[in-house]
């Protein structure tokens, strides 16, 4: 079949089939599928029933999901930062107040500090 697989009915037809007790390769030949595939299905089988352990069904259309979410939420992010990059180009950053943005800190660079005053004894 195709990049997108076999429905759900014709994957219970085929296990259907091998549990009543026909030969994997006697199925395999009848409905033009291959034995490994047929194979992963029994075991998949398995998983889900709780027999063999592994990631169900339910658990690995989950875990598929999420990595497809990761997958959109990092092009998503490239996107912004490149977009950030281009306005950074145009756009200069906006300034913040008592910071100079020369390394010194300070809003009013005329109001110095005094140095402070020693005491003497008197």
């Amino acid at each position: 079949m195709g990049r997108r697989g076999y429905p759900p009915e014709v994957r219970r037809k085929v296990l259907h089939l091998v549990a009543s007790g026909r030969k994997v390769s006697e199925v395999a030949f009848d409905l033009e599928i291959s034995e490994q595939t047929i194979y992963s299905w029994l075991r998949q089988d398995r998983i889900d029933r709780g027999l063999e352990p592994g990631l169900t069904t339910s658990e690995q259309a989950e875990l598929h999901a999420a990595k497809r979410r990761i997958v959109d939420l990092e092009a998503e992010l490239a996107i912004h930062r490149r977009a950030s990059g281009l306005l950074g180009k145009v756009v200069p950053p906006k300034a913040v107040r008592g910071h100079r943005g020369d390394g010194r800190r300070g809003a009013y660079p005329w109001r110095q500090r005094a140095a402070p005053r020693s005491r003497s004894p008197p």
